[in-house]
């Protein structure tokens, strides 16, 4: 079958689920509304694998509304405009809502999310929202205070095992046909390395039978097997675990290295695994005054341009702007002169404390003050050729400290000479004794 495991063993009634009876065990208030065909707004909150999807398509057969499915990652704004355009035909025909599911709908931006207010409140649709991410920070107030936020618990290693067991012996949406014969450790196998994700589990299932049936009949499958045949597993990817800061420190190495092409495979494989688009954008505005800075002051642009482009557009739109500024930091010169300045100006200030600034350019907006010398002797640069005059500004305890030090790459080259420029003006040199 070319339907993957995972969709076909999908369960359609509350009966066939397995796990999250908190939420909808016989009795339960989630259970009695739909089924009585009252359903209300839910945002469904849980890890990968937990039944999200599944539970979103149970309550609409339940309810015996139109169901339809929408992903925030593959689809955009003409997409959810069609979608509610149909709900809104719907709703005119038969006074019933549609209930729209929305999967990781934290990827859409708050102008995204706002669109669906109205037709909520219109009663058009019955938003079901799904997301791995806290809704507290990913869904915005509005939406929050119309839905019912229902948290799914990671699946027990017995329910694992339970759901990986019905998919081997069913004959009709199985394996049941197959005559596979799993032994209890590679079940116990299969249940560890799914990290409590139901559709790894399945998936992986899947995968290990069919190389086993083309090695051998009756087909075993053992955890040597699995091993075997698991070898290009895709790890689950935690935005919290070692991956994520691997992923991310491998972007911003390539973007310093200049390598363009690194760059864009390390940014889509941080996309395509889930990770927040705008933690990108916000290492890229750091990256583009940490490793560029003033080499090109327009890298930083670029970077606010992106995070600006994926707040106001959203996925999947808006990933190719993060792909333009990921291509332009590449390839811009590289500096860390500012970087270093930075440390350089901490360092001194925790070293050497806050000292007094000099009277010359003190604010004196007073008469006291005035008479206390503030501003006296200030030279008004405006009123000398070129806007210049040579002026003490630092403290007198660290004058003469240099701490932007530019490169003479890019930008920062036409900065250095003219640093250099004022600098032979500032202190001409002695003639030889």
């Amino acid at each position: 079958m070319s339907i993957p495991l995972s969709e076909r063993m999908r369960p359609e009634k509350f009966e066939e689920m397995v796990g999250q009876q908190h939420l909808i065990g016989p009795g339960s208030s989630l259970r009695k509304a739909y089924q009585s065909g009252h359903p209300f707004s839910l945002i469904l909150w849980g890890p990968p694998g937990t039944g999200k999807t599944t539970l979103a398509g149970v309550l609409a057969k339940e309810a015996g509304y139109s169901f339809r499915s929408f992903s925030a990652v593959t689809s955009g704004v003409k997409d959810l405009r069609e979608v509610v355009a149909e709900a809104e035909k719907s709703f005119a025909l038969t006074g019933k809502p549609t209930i729209l599911f929305v999967d990781e709908i934290h990827r859409f931006n708050k102008a995204q999310q706002d669109g669906f207010l109205p037709y909520v409140e219109k009663g058009v649709i019955v938003l079901v929202g799904a997301t791995t991410q806290n809704p507290s920070f990913e869904i915005i107030p509005p939406l929050l205070s119309r839905a019912r936020v229902l948290t799914l618990r990671s699946l027990e290693r017995e329910e694992l095992r339970e759901i990986l067991e019905r998919a081997i012996n069913d004959r009709e949406s199985g394996l049941g046909s197959l005559g596979l014969k799993v032994e209890p450790a590679a079940l116990d196998y299969l249940v560890d390395l799914s990290g409590g994700d139901a559709r790894v589990a399945l998936n992986n299932l899947e995968s290990a039978a069919y190389h086993v049936m083309e090695k051998e009949t009756p087909a075993l499958l053992d955890v040597a097997a699995l091993e075997e045949a698991l070898t290009k597993k895709a790890l689950p990817y935690d935005k919290a675990g070692e991956e994520h800061y691997n992923l991310i420190s491998a972007f911003h190495k390539s973007l310093r290295g200049s390598d363009a092409h690194a760059s864009l495979y390390w940014l889509y494989r941080m996309v395509m695994a889930g990770e927040d688009p705008l933690f990108i954008c916000r290492r890229m505005i750091r990256f583009a005054s940490e490793d560029i800075g003033m080499a090109d002051p327009q890298a930083l642009q670029q970077a606010l341009a992106a995070f600006d482009a994926w707040e106001k557009v959203g996925p999947p739109e808006a990933e190719l702007a993060l792909a333009q500024a990921a291509v332009y930091l590449a390839s811009a010169p590289k500096s860390n002169a500012l970087y270093m300045a930075e440390k350089g100006v901490k360092a001194e200030i925790e070293s050497s404390g806050g000292l007094p600034v000099p009277l010359h350019i003190r604010n004196a907006p007073t008469r006291l003050m005035k008479q206390l010398g503030y501003s006296k002797g200030y030279l008004y640069p405006h009123n000398y050729p070129n806007g210049w005059v040579d002026q003490e500004y630092l403290p007198e305890k660290i004058r003469g400290r240099a701490f932007y030090k530019p490169s003479d790459r890019g930008f920062e080259r036409a900065i250095r000479q003219k640093m250099a420029e004022l600098e032979r003006k500032r202190k001409p040199k002695k003639p030889e004794s």
